[in-house]
């Protein structure tokens, strides 16, 4: 049970590092793209979410090829399984409970699914973050020169 649990802790690490990353690059380019932007408020501030929404995917995505790469180093799930839906399955906690790991690695999967749970509730803040600094942008006055 250790092990499987270090493992499960180690690759929720790496997500946790590649997640803060992609939130690092959101949050700078969204940045740039707001400043870029002004005069078009409701053009811009669904720019704005649709890119965040879309680069956040993105990570989610890696993230669970993550758990998908550590599924199969460790040979944590029957020969012939999806290793990628089983990854989608538990990282966002849908668990159709239709591919179960082997007995040596069960702590995986609810492993994965307390990772997903906090990234995408990071996800999530992050979103409304970029919504609400954005909406403040365009309240705020404009400075002349």
């Amino acid at each position: 049970m250790l092990y499987q649990l270090i493992v499960g802790s180690a690759v929720s690490a790496i997500n946790i590092v590649l997640h803060s990353l992609f939130t690092v690059g959101v949050i700078g380019l969204l940045r740039n793209i707001a400043l870029s932007a002004a005069g078009r408020s409701g053009l811009q501030l669904s720019g704005v979410m649709v890119a965040a929404a879309l680069i956040l995917m993105v990570a989610h995505t890696l993230e669970i090829m993550v758990w998908s790469l550590a599924y199969f180093v460790m040979s944590a799930v029957p020969a012939g399984s999806d290793l990628i839906y089983f990854a989608f399955v538990n990282y966002t906690t849908l668990g159709y409970g239709d591919v179960i790991p082997v007995k040596a690695w069960l702590l995986l999967g609810p492993m994965a699914a307390m990772n997903g749970i906090l990234m995408f509730g990071w996800s999530t803040a992050v979103l409304f973050e970029v919504l609400q600094k954005t909406i403040e942008r365009q309240a705020a006055p404009v400075k002349s020169p």
